[in-house]
């Protein structure tokens, strides 16, 4: 998991406009306001997360990203609970990011292809990582709903960053009978420990 996340991590340090079409423009985008802050060794610890936090929940499709890593222990939840959960979930996505940008260094990447899946209304846009031991390719997956673009799922070797999560919460949730609020109590309480440790 913490591979997928470097992924992540290692495109938002260097945005390279190399395709000119739009889902690929706004992705870049996107991501320059957490360079700028990378860059700016005045903005705090707080002020960073804050921004990645900002750029998770405008950027990736948290809601179905969520109810899909959730499973069946979605529809047994109240409207309550699900609006919770989903509130958490993207903040647990946001921390595990700001966790590795912590210890972060610089590589060197390609965008080399963007194709549109006609059938499912995905623009897939590829990325080369240059590093020592070779090139690695990273397919990032952009969905347009309501006139604007969302991160869907980032796919890293045919591995799949939702589905990868998705494993991940059927085995916390089965330690809670899959009880999603049971589950929101031990998210939260996971939150709170990284959040004060990527903020101190």
């Amino acid at each position: 998991m913490n591979f997928l996340y470097k992924i992540f991590f290692i495109f938002l340090l260097n945005a390279t406009p190399l395709l000119a079409d739009e889902a690929s423009d706004w992705l870049k985008k996107e991501i320059d306001n957490i360079l700028d802050a990378y860059k700016d060794t005045s903005v705090s610890k707080v002020d960073r997360f804050n921004l990645i936090e900002d750029s998770i929940n405008n950027n990736f499709a948290g809601a179905g990203i969520s109810k899909f890593v959730a499973g069946k222990s979605w529809f047994s939840a109240s409207k309550e609970t699900k609006k919770e959960y989903v509130k958490l979930f993207k903040r647990h996505l946001a921390l595990n990011i700001a966790s590795i940008m912590q210890g972060y260094s610089y590589q060197e990447y390609v965008l080399i292809n963007s194709k549109y899946d006609e059938k499912n209304k995905v623009s897939m846009i590829d990325m080369e990582i240059h590093n020592d031991t070779g090139n690695l390719l990273v397919t990032w997956r952009v969905k347009k709903s309501k006139d604007r673009y969302f991160v869907i799922d980032l796919i890293v070797a045919d591995i799949s960053l939702v589905v990868t999560k998705r494993s991940e919460f059927n085995s916390m949730l089965k330690k809670v009978d899959q009880k999603l609020n049971e589950l929101n109590v031990v998210l939260r309480s996971q939150n709170e420990s990284s959040y004060s440790i990527i903020t101190n």
